[in-house]
């Protein structure tokens, strides 16, 4: 990736385009089978520019329960385009057809206008869990029933097309929009990606120049991008198998709970017992001897697999969480 950034043949991609970036912007529209795709700087500015190319203030989004754009993004959908959220499903990401019909607002003077569905591919609060293909079916007939767009959040959408031999196209056939983090799994330095129809970009250029996310060039960092999703797609079924394996290691340590048949992808999710510290002391305990980890409640780590730890990794924090259980 360095030697591909440090040779990048780049150009103003504000004023007359940098070729780079419009090279990977082909390939990540190619991937998700989209008609076109912009390069920004970060998942959460994808996103937003979804929110803000779809909706107008005062309009009401559908979104899963803790998704990413209500729950990690500092509170943007309002704060920037004047949204509120009507949330469904729980802690599991479900999100299912009934749930999300029963959610829309009538067309009515006191309500808000139901103008967009968001999903989140894989849900990173729920441990990376795999929203099905069919809610997805079921979900989008609904949208099309009522003329309501929907946005897919899908960081972590290369992981569920590893994980379920379901391709990206079959994934984002029944969204409008769609996001791509490079920057996660793929191992890119930087950036992510927003895609869609022609119609919709004409739109997500407007709020990505409001949004300031129009790079120049940018082509140093979109080279790194293009072969992460070139090369690096592929090999995360072994960020999978480390995390299988690391679920079903740590649901036999007294004191911990783990869910091992929710792991369907990257992500681990350890909750902790009473009778051990909770997840503040945890991660201390843990980072103290080289591991790190992150907390999704008081007593809840969150532990993601990735490009750069492999066995030996996994095997350090077995051994730090059993001296931490014995403890």
């Amino acid at each position: 990736m360095r030697e591909a950034m440090a040779n990048a043949v780049v150009g103003d991609d504000v004023l007359d385009g940098d070729p780079s970036v419009e090279r990977l912007q082909k390939i990540a529209a190619q991937w998700l089978g989209k008609d076109g795709a912009l390069f920004v700087p970060s998942g959460t500015m994808a996103n937003q520019i979804a929110m803000g190319s779809w909706t107008r203030p005062g309009d009401e989004i559908v979104v899963q329960r803790f998704a990413h754009v209500t729950t990690f993004e500092g509170g943007a959908t309002s704060a920037l385009h004047g949204l509120q959220t009507m949330t469904v499903g729980d802690l599991s990401g479900s999100m299912e057809p009934v749930d999300v019909e029963q959610s829309l607002r009538p067309v009515f003077i006191h309500c808000p206008k139901s103008a967009l569905i968001c999903m989140e591919q894989t849900h990173n609060m729920a441990g990376g869990r795999i929203s099905p293909m069919e809610s997805v079916q079921g979900i989008s007939a609904i949208a099309r029933r009522e003329g309501i767009p929907m946005h897919l959040d899908g960081a972590r959408l290369a992981n569920a097309v590893v994980a379920t031999g379901i391709s990206a196209p079959e994934w984002c056939q029944h969204f409008g929009s769609v996001s791509l983090c490079l920057s996660k799994g793929l191992g890119a330095p930087v950036g992510s990606i927003i895609a869609g129809s022609e119609g919709f970009l004409e739109r997500a250029r407007v709020v990505r120049k409001r949004l300031g996310g129009w790079m120049r060039q940018a082509g140093h960092l979109a080279e790194a991008a293009r072969i992460a999703l070139e090369q690096n797609v592929e090999r995360l079924q072994e960020d999978h198998d480390l995390a299988r394996f690391l679920a079903e290691a740590l649901a036999c340590m007294p004191g911990l709970q783990v869910d091992v048949a929710s792991v369907e992808s990257n992500i681990v999710m350890v909750n902790l017992a009473e009778e051990l510290p909770d997840a503040a002391g945890a991660i201390e305990f843990l980072e103290k001897h080289g591991v790190r980890v992150s907390s999704m409640g008081a007593r809840r780590l969150r532990l993601v697999t990735h490009m750069d730890v492999g066995r030996e990794h996994g095997d350090r924090l077995l051994k730090t969480m059993g001296e931490l259980c014995e403890r």
